[in-house]
């Protein structure tokens, strides 16, 4: 606390306690759930209520050690990655963006008091403004969707044309004289 250094601390909100801090003149403080601005803004409240005039509080993060949110699915290099607040895109970003055989589409699973909820977004929308980023929720899982397709002529890339063996693929010619045009794996 500015000009007051009997009453800076440094204090670690802990996941699996109550998520409340213990401050000097206030005691117990709710926060778990909130911003660091909006803790300093009931901080400053709190204090000048009872304690101090027109008190300057500030509150910064040192260390996210308990926020994590899992990428998996058709991204590029899944995983888990600590939560500061990031929406859908960047987490998608940070996993390495979406992997070839992705469709564009990701679900979004999340806990809602106790209950499990899910969400379906277009990535390539978000990207190209049609749709707004959205926000994700500490614990989140983001499992991006994969095209059968795509898995498939990710590993079948070699095509011939069936009926004619002047062709290299692609078929360019696709003997379509006689309809016997069909791709061979």
């Amino acid at each position: 606390m500015f000009q007051a250094s009997e009453l800076s601390k440094t204090v670690q909100v802990a996941e699996n306690g109550n998520g409340n801090i213990d401050l000097q003149l206030l005691g117990e403080t709710p926060a778990t759930g909130k911003t660091a601005q909006e803790l300093q803004r009931d901080l400053e409240t709190r204090l000048g209520a009872k304690y101090l005039q027109n008190p300057q509080v500030t509150v910064m993060v040192k260390e996210f050690n308990s926020n994590r949110v899992t990428v998996s699915g058709a991204v590029k290099s899944p995983g888990v990655f600590p939560y500061m607040g990031e929406t859908l895109f960047q987490f998608v970003t940070m996993a390495g963006g979406l992997a070839f055989e992705a469709n564009s589409m990701v679900i979004v699973i999340r806990d809602i008091d106790g209950k499990r909820s899910a969400a379906k977004f277009n990535i390539a929308d978000i990207q190209a403004g049609r749709a707004p980023d959205q926000p994700v929720q500490s614990g989140g899982l983001i499992v991006a969707d994969s095209s059968a397709l795509k898995q498939r002529s990710k590993y079948h890339t070699h095509y011939s044309c069936y009926s004619c063996d002047r062709c290299g693929p692609p078929c360019i010619f696709g003997n379509r004289a006689n309809g016997n045009f069909k791709f061979a794996e």
